[in-house]
């Protein structure tokens, strides 16, 4: 597996915050994807972000993650043992996450652990349009992140404003 971190935004803050690629990882091993699976995870400033999702959803303002899928999440589509499963991208704003974890109750760390997953969920087939689908997702989201923090998780970014 590989995950390819960028940080383009605040590296210093986001390598002492949390172990992003362990993170990742963790999400893409029990969603039960292969092993040769790619992803990218990208921290950015409020202009890129807000750019993106102008340019990508018609969405003119910032946003805190979004995400790119790549070669889909068809549990059906057969993968190679020696071929790169290319899953997506994920960008991420930590301005707008550190802005928005008081209005939620959660620390920085923990609503950017909360960003990286729900984007990683995306990429893996999940979604939020349907209220069934949002609490399906706000389900995962809670369970993956209370087996990663070995505590209690009580939020899920699903249940917010759509994205």
């Amino acid at each position: 597996m590989e995950i390819q971190v960028n940080y383009d935004y605040r590296e210093e803050d986001m390598r002492a915050l949390l172990d992003v690629e362990r993170l990742a990882r963790f999400v893409i091993e029990r969603e039960g994807k292969p092993d040769t699976t790619e992803a990218s995870i990208s921290f950015v400033t409020n202009e890129a972000i807000h750019e993106l999702n102008r340019e990508w959803r018609d969405v003119d303002r910032p946003t805190d993650v979004l995400s790119f899928e790549c070669d889909g999440f068809d549990d059906d589509m057969p993968v190679l043992a020696d071929e790169a499963f290319e899953l997506g991208d994920i960008v991420i704003a930590p301005d707008v996450a550190e802005a928005q974890a008081p209005e939620y109750g959660l620390s920085f760390a923990h609503e950017m652990s909360l960003l990286i997953t729900h984007g990683l969920l995306h990429l893996c087939g999940y979604d939020h349009m349907e209220e069934d689908e949002a609490l399906e997702m706000e389900a995962r989201e809670r369970d993956l992140l209370t087996q990663f923090w070995g505590a209690p998780f009580l939020r899920s970014a699903a249940d917010r404003e759509s994205r």
